[in-house]
């Protein structure tokens, strides 16, 4: 369906407006949480009024969330607790899920190659290529699940994707659990390929959770809700920092199997018994929850292709929507490139942050034989980690709490004056501080004197990685891009990170640690500079903006649009160069948006009066319509069905009937 023409009877239609019309649809189309009372969007104020906007909202808004979290508390002390589990937990489940299984093994291979040296340590008698293809095959099966399942997510559906992600996963655990070999070389080759597997369930856990989350955080009515606005963001990032305590608990329950295993101890020798034991339980564990949520996508989210169902039926497209795919690469290339681009440099960074682990953890315990510092250290990472996943996400109510709303360097995803741009750009330069400065003065941080200031850096640098483009890049490859190629967009960006990973697995095996640190931190630079130049600032913008601009560019009429999705705040900086923005005209939007609101209407009353095919008067909608918004769609209708039902009217008047 393309979008209706711009209004014709701009004065006119101000003019025939009474207070109570004004009134309601200034509330539909300029909501208080993103225009003032004079119909000014935030984006338009003045820097100052800006600030004082945004943050006077923001503590309005949070005291709002308190009070109904006290109000929950007060029926049921446990319903907050079910209102995160529900909206947060279960969303992020497959990533939580997967982020366990996938940091196992790493966390697993230390106490492989003490339980296994000949195969794992030495690898005399087991090939050297398989031990290797271990990482190699894990990252090729996520990288094929990302494109393979975005694709399937925007063909067959959201809710196809999530259900076969949880189910390729579940066959992969179970793999892992009980694959064995007439050798410990055959046991390595089996090893990898169930790694292989289960990676492609994990690759598309990555389109198909940030889209549906996305697509779920906006309302699926006409008019877009205040959570999609406020908080889509915080909701779709809650959803990955499930992943961090995916890899937390992963590391504690690893840690508490192998002391019930070797007998109370987490010292060498370990025995190959003890070993089997702890790795094959660890993964039976997430096997149980995976086998759940494969029950709860299949019978409990049955509406997850309900976006983007309706914009393939305004598109009228049943299949896969290769035209809308082709226009996002016209038009929205760079954006790709950004989203691509930066999870690649990002994805270097979160492998190489491991560097700084194993070089301090030498410097402090150079003839420790023992696995157990290694874990140690690494679960304290994770909580570093985790610290920064909430700052990125929930950071916002905390500072309300403590009067520090009005702040405006406020670090929070939706936080209108730094949200996600600032964020990842932030995120990526603190990364190449934190990796060029050993990278120039190695020797002097690997000393024993000096490795407190070596741990800083390594807990540092994964604080502003989480809070920054590892949280940042999930969000923006769905966000930035329309609803019928989102997941393939998102795979696809996600499977560039990948690469990233991949890269960085095997480039490390041929340079030494201080040369690892002169090539990482350009990387950052790198990402900071894709972001500056290509990637928009979605923070505070309404998707279903964004998805109508999209019905424009689809109906070749791009310079038709003129709502806020081209506002240059919402643009990168290349779109703004290229005169995207130039469309902009905040008063002229206001218009068409009544003109499509009277296309909807009149549509909807069409439809209705072809169901009922009896009387006139039941054409109204009050359920959708408000009366005062059908009253003047009425009047000012130009509609055959309307000229009707005014002659209906005229001809049933009492007048008439007294003739």
């Amino acid at each position: 369906m393309e979008p209706a023409p711009a209004a014709i009877h701009g004065s006119e239609m101000r003019q025939e407006m009474n207070l109570n019309e004004r009134a309601i649809f200034d509330y539909l189309i300029r909501p208080d949480d993103s225009y003032t009372s004079e119909g000014v969007y935030w984006a338009d104020l003045p820097v100052a009024k800006r600030v004082k906007f945004v943050g006077s909202y923001d503590a309005k808004e949070a005291g709002r969330e308190l009070r109904n979290i006290g109000r929950m508390t007060k029926a049921d002390p446990l319903s907050p607790i079910a209102y995160y589990f529900k909206n947060m937990v279960l969303p992020g489940a497959g990533l939580g899920l997967e982020g366990y299984v996938l940091f196992s093994i790493g966390n697993v291979k230390p106490l492989f190659q003490k339980a296994f040296p000949a195969c794992w340590g030495k690898m005399t008698i087991c090939n050297p290529t398989w031990i290797a293809a271990v990482d190699y095959l894990e990252i090729c099966g996520i990288i094929v699940g990302q494109i393979l399942v975005g694709i399937l997510g925007d063909w067959l559906g959201r809710r196809f994707g999530l259900i076969q992600d949880a189910t390729v996963m579940f066959i992969g655990l179970l793999m892992l659990t009980a694959g064995w070999g007439v050798s410990q070389n055959g046991w390595v080759v089996c090893y990898c390929w169930s790694l292989f597997v289960y990676g492609i369930g994990v690759g598309g856990e990555y389109p198909m959770t940030a889209t549906s989350g996305m697509e779920n955080a906006v309302g699926s009515g006409k008019i877009s809700t205040k959570e999609d606005r406020l908080h889509r963001g915080r909701k779709v990032t809650s959803a990955f920092l499930m992943q961090g305590w995916g890899q937390f608990f992963n590391q504690a329950i690893l840690i508490i199997l192998l002391l019930c295993f070797h007998h109370g101890s987490g010292n060498a020798p370990y025995s190959t018994v003890a070993t089997q034991w702890t790795y094959r339980v660890s993964f039976a564990i997430p096997a149980v929850g995976t086998l759940w949520l494969v029950y709860y996508r299949t019978y409990k989210m049955r509406s997850a292709s309900k976006q983007l169902n309706a914009a393939k039926k305004k598109s009228k497209v049943t299949g896969y929507d290769t035209e809308s795919l082709r226009l996002t690469f016209t038009y929205f290339g760079p954006r790709l490139l950004a989203t691509a681009g930066g999870w690649f440099a990002n994805d270097i960074f979160f492998y190489g942050n491991k560097l700084f682990q194993s070089e301090f953890i030498n410097v402090i315990s150079p003839q420790s034989t023992s696995i157990m510092p290694g874990w140690l250290y690494n679960l304290i990472n994770v909580g570093v980690s985790l610290c920064g996943y909430y700052l990125a996400c929930k950071f916002k109510a905390l500072l309300h709490l403590y009067h520090f709303a009005h702040d405006p360097a406020a670090f929070l995803i939706d936080n209108k004056l730094y949200g996600r741009k600032k964020m990842q750009m932030i995120g990526f330069l603190m990364d190449f501080i934190l990796f060029i400065v050993p990278a120039f003065h190695y020797k002097y941080y690997i000393t024993p004197a000096n490795i407190g200031a070596f741990q800083a850096m390594y807990f540092l640098s994964s604080f502003f990685n989480q809070f920054g483009p590892n949280a940042v890049t999930f969000l923006v490859a769905a966000e930035v891009f329309p609803t019928p190629i989102r997941a393939t967009a998102h795979g696809f960006s996600a499977a560039v990170g990948k690469l990233g990973a991949l890269t960085a697995a095997v480039m490390y095996n041929y340079i030494s640690t201080q040369q690892k640190f002169y090539v990482v931190p350009w990387f950052g630079l790198m990402g900071m500079l894709l972001t500056w130049l290509f990637l928009p600032d979605t923070t505070g913008l309404d998707l279903k903006e964004q998805e109508r601009r999209w019905q424009y560019i689809r109906a070749g009429r791009e310079q038709d649009y003129h709502g806020v999705a081209v506002h240059p705040k919402h643009l990168s900086l290349w779109e703004r160069v290229r005169g995207v923005g130039k469309y902009y005209d905040a008063d002229l939007d206001y218009k068409q948006k009544i003109e499509e609101m009277r296309s909807d209407w009149e549509a909807s009353q069409g439809r209705k009066h072809e169901e009922k095919g009896i009387h006139h008067d039941d054409i109204h909608d009050d359920s959708v319509w408000s009366s005062d918004v059908s009253s003047y769609f009425e009047k000012t209708s130009r509609s055959p069905l309307m000229e009707g039902k005014e002659k209906y009217d005229s001809s049933s008047s009492p007048d008439r009937d007294q003739q």
